[in-house]
């Protein structure tokens, strides 16, 4: 048994439980996905399965290189491949596929994916710097970055400091979201909260490593 899938953001909408309560959900159109690989101990020195998700058309799959034809064997070509560690690799065999019933109503998961690029920003927006003051008598460097070293030591940048630069776009993952609601019959589900990125973006959808 998988302990996740891959999928696309739909969206975000409201639904209201049992008490009455209007609880905030994104809808999140996982799998299905297709055991392409399996790797072992013995061959790669750990368990896990490769899946594929998001089958091509028959002139998108025509495309591929001869090595991913292969690869692929006799399932159908996919656009994006990934790994998923497994406990027992003996219970999933190549060309298995799994859907949105892996998953439970109440269960805590973890949802992985690409934040929203919000092109070049400065260090009041991309790192929520105060900024200078803006009072009477104060001429520039309002927004500006401020000393980012000395001249004497180290007489260099330090790696990682913070400055302007790209704003987004970068892997985040969100811990401990709870299934609201699974529709196999759509192919679904509903996860309270909000995840990374725009609707239709890719996500991983796991079941949570710190669940409480």
């Amino acid at each position: 048994m998988l302990n996740g899938l891959l999928g696309k953001k739909v969206g975000m909408t409201q639904i209201f439980n049992e008490a009455g309560e209007r609880v905030p959900v994104t809808v999140i159109q996982a799998g299905p996905v297709t055991v392409t690989q399996k790797k072992t101990k013995d061959h790669e020195g750990y368990d896990a399965v490769q899946v594929g998700y998001d089958e091509l058309n028959e002139a998108k799959a025509r495309k591929v290189t001869k090595a991913l034809q292969g690869h692929f064997g006799e399932n159908k070509a996919t656009r994006h491949l990934h790994e998923f560690p497994v406990a027992d690799i003996a219970a999933v065999e190549v060309g298995q596929s799994f859907d949105v019933t892996i998953f439970e109503k109440g269960q805590m998961v973890d949802v992985s994916g690409t934040s929203k690029g919000r092109g070049f920003a400065g260090v009041v927006k991309r790192h929520h710097f105060n900024g200078g003051a803006m009072s009477h008598g104060h001429r520039r460097g309002t927004r500006g970055t401020g000393s980012i070293g000395q001249s004497a030591w180290p007489s260099r940048v330090f790696k990682n400091k913070r400055m302007p630069g790209h704003f987004g776009n970068e892997r985040v993952t969100i811990l401990n979201l709870e299934v609201i609601e699974v529709r196999p019959e759509l192919g679904v589900i509903l996860v309270k909260g909000a995840i990374p990125g725009p609707s239709g973006r890719l996500v991983e959808i796991r079941k949570a490593v710190k669940a409480s």
